[in-house]
């Protein structure tokens, strides 16, 4: 039998970890450990019995989940499952993920659950998940602050749309996505469409908070949105989108809802619309999704970035693509903003 995985149950309701507690010793691969009233007590145990993961609720008393995901990460690194009512308040999703949690799974009903087992399955595989992650590649992402009312031309150039730069990713990608876009030079002559593993639910909330902090505008990807350069639209997993175009008023973003392959989609739309100008990007994640809508980049002549998988989170996605041989360069996390930027200048200096 495979070794058991060892959890710690970090909440101060007496009912939530009873809930949590039953649904992880109904799995025969999950073993217990002990629980945690606050995030201060928490940190304590996890010094002590070493889990192999946590679950960890935001709003508690002594140290709430964000302050001990700040300690946890510095301290005693460990994959973090946040299991929160607080999940549509944005500045707590974005900051959580921002600091390296890996996965952040709304309560299904308020601060006392009680449906919470009908969540049994999800929170069952993410917690296994969680397990298997490479924690050395977990880093925290520094941002800077920016005013969303001002400065309109200085932050999104205002220059022609002329590439799309769509980005894939599944579990562990939202730290990775915003890290990109803190760095990415929202002067390109591009729009960007990204697709990552993040609840519907949390989404609004995240990406709000998200526009405050990178110099492109960030927003929810809408049904019927016309394209706009400087700007980037994220899409849920279970909600994703692909690009369609409109004769009069260009590209724009069209629902795709029940893909089983929203990776490969996205990629193929691109590549449909912007051909040559289209630069599809894989990041983190688990599955085999992306790879032949890379391939539909490249016979279009796009360009196709994987994250070297010594930088991901969880390898399987992009290790997938490139074994594929559908992956034009294969880069570091932190050099991903200079080779897209890199693709973009040298393809319109060969065409001026």
């Amino acid at each position: 039998m495979d070794k058991q995985i060892k959890v710690l149950i970090v909440d101060d309701a007496a009912f939530m970890v009873k809930a949590v507690r039953e649904i992880m010793e109904a799995d025969n691969g999950i073993e217990v450990i002990g629980s945690a009233r606050n995030g201060q007590e928490g940190l304590e145990m996890i010094k002590q019995l070493k889990p192999d993961v946590i679950t960890l609720d935001v709003d508690m008393p002594v140290m709430d989940g964000i302050r001990a995901v700040r300690h946890i990460m510095i301290e005693s690194p460990v994959p973090i499952v946040m299991l929160s009512s607080l999940s549509a308040h944005g500045e707590i999703t974005f900051e959580a993920l921002r600091l390296g949690v890996v996965d952040f799974l709304p309560k299904p009903s308020g601060a006392i659950s009680r449906d919470i087992h009908r969540s049994r399955n999800e929170i069952i595989d993410r917690v296994k998940i969680a397990a298997s992650v490479v924690m050395r590649n977990i880093h925290r992402v520094k941002l800077g602050h920016y005013d969303v009312k001002s400065d309109l031309a200085d932050r999104y150039g205002f220059k022609s749309l002329e590439y799309i730069i769509v980005v894939g990713t599944t579990l562990g990608g939202p730290n990775t996505v915003i890290n990109l876009m803190s760095k990415l030079s929202p002067n390109l002559p591009a729009a960007v469409v990204a697709v990552q593993e993040i609840s519907p639910k949390i989404l609004p909330g995240f990406v709000k908070k998200f526009d405050e902090h990178t110099p492109w505008r960030i927003e929810a990807a809408e049904e019927g949105t016309i394209l706009e350069q400087g700007s980037c639209y994220i899409c849920s997993h279970d909600d994703p989108f692909v690009i369609g175009m409109n004769g009069g008023d260009g590209a724009f973003l069209k629902g795709n809802n029940g893909s089983e392959r929203p990776l490969d989609e996205l990629f193929g739309s691109a590549a449909d619309v912007f051909e040559q100008n289209a630069i599809g990007v894989l990041l983190t994640g688990i599955g085999d999704d992306g790879k032949n809508g890379f391939s539909s980049v490249k016979q279009k002549f796009g360009v196709t970035i994987a994250q070297d998988t010594e930088t991901c989170v969880y390898p399987n996605l992009t290790q997938c693509a490139i074994e594929s041989g559908v992956v034009d360069h294969v880069v570091d996390v932190n050099n991903l903003h200079l080779q897209i930027e890199s693709i973009i200048d040298s393809r319109n200096e060969e065409n001026d």
